[in-house]
């Protein structure tokens, strides 16, 4: 009985499929980047492979698809490959279903969205106006607001809603799935204080926690949150006794291995953490810990793309390195797994013995060679 992880190499992007004990799939954003035509690229076709996985178990739909926030680099094509309830054009034999979508109530509430975004904000209000297949976290009273602009209220569709600092229904550690997600971020507050949405500082971010076995696994999803995010989320958690719900054996480094996860100083050669975010790292993180990072290969020193604004920042990644090495971990690139010339998906298998990194797999089925079990704690 086991969970399954893989983060799809999809460049400076986010594309997560959790495949849980019971067989349900969780798909955490959606970029398909790849180009096939050019054989320089080695982003992978996301479609492609998720097609074959679903073809593999005999289904044409996912459990649940979540869409942290609406830029870009999360749900690029989206729009050409999930079928769309609000829309006839969104609807043919060759998409795949969404039992579920997860989404963040700015993108319900934002204004000014385009193509994927603008689709998947589309179809994210026309299930919250039905009542059904959708669940929204935070309820601001700018989703109040909108709520009412289309004859309902919050109380009407509380049951979809669910707010920071609360587990999502549906799942738990003591049913099939052995997982409950619990929801870190947006804080309705955040909001309520902004004159329009910040998709980064708005965005859902959740603990992953399963037990398995009597083991627990827990992951992190923190997507693009920056320091000054990361730190409302640590005092609001210290605040409420939550601690446990920062405990991490498996993480994505935030923003595709991005310095301003971390703090405002890049740093010369290493990133320096404020003082709550390198309290999550360093003393949440267990031994023998899993750090991911969705990005290209992590720049060298002294390159061109060393000194580019955009993430990955090599500074950032000698931070993750340093807290992986001192708890015996591993540290992981998706363009640079398990080479930069040929990347296939991290996959990684949460059991009785905790997360271990599979060495070897194919785009849709996972290999049986794998390295021995490395984080989980009984």
């Amino acid at each position: 009985m086991k969970a399954t992880l893989r983060y799809f190499p999809v460049g400076c992007a986010d594309t997560t499929l959790i495949e849980l004990p019971d067989g349900r799939l969780v798909l955490i954003d959606f970029a398909d980047f790849g180009d096939p035509l050019n054989p320089s690229d080695k982003r992978i076709e996301l479609s492609k492979a998720l097609k074959k996985l679903l073809d593999e178990r005999d289904r044409d739909y996912i459990d649940v698809v979540a869409f942290t926030h609406l830029d870009d680099d999360h749900v690029h094509k989206a729009s050409e490959f999930f079928w769309f309830e609000h829309a006839d054009k969104y609807q043919d034999d060759e998409r795949i279903k969404i039992n579920q979508l997860w989404v963040p109530a700015a993108a319900i509430t934002e204004v000014g969205s385009e193509n994927d975004a603008w689709a998947i904000r589309q179809e994210a209000r026309h299930r919250l106006k039905n009542g059904k297949g959708i669940r929204v976290f935070s309820r601001p009273e700018r989703l109040k607001d909108w709520l009412a602009e289309n004859g309902l209220s919050p109380e009407d569709r509380q049951h979809l809603i669910t707010d920071a600092g609360r587990t999502v229904p549906g799942f738990s550690v003591d049913d099939a799935g052995h997982v409950e997600f619990f929801v870190h971020s947006p804080f309705a507050w955040r909001l309520n204080d902004a004159e329009v949405e910040d998709r980064n500082g708005d965005l859902f971010a959740f603990q992953a926690r399963f037990l398995i076995g009597g083991n627990e696994t827990r992951v992190l999803f923190f997507s693009d949150l920056a320091h000054e995010s990361l730190t409302q989320i640590v005092e609001t958690t210290k605040r409420h006794k939550r601690e446990g719900a920062l405990l991490w054996d498996v993480a994505k480094a935030p923003h595709h291995c991005s310095y301003l996860s971390l703090s405002d100083e890049k740093g010369t050669d290493k990133t320096v953490p404020v003082k709550d975010v390198a309290w999550i790292w360093e003393d949440q993180g267990q031994e023998g810990c899993i750090i991911v990072s969705s990005s290209p290969p992590i720049p060298e020193k002294n390159t061109k793309a060393d000194k580019d604004k955009y993430p990955p920042h090599r500074q950032a990644a000698n931070y993750y390195r340093e807290v992986i090495e001192d708890k015996d971990g591993e540290f992981l690139v998706t363009m640079d797994h398990p080479n930069q010339f040929n990347p296939r998906p991290v996959v990684i298998e949460i059991g009785a013995s905790g997360a271990m990194v599979l060495k070897t797999v194919s785009v849709g089925t996972s290999a049986i060679v794998a390295t021995p079990a490395r984080a989980g704690s009984e």
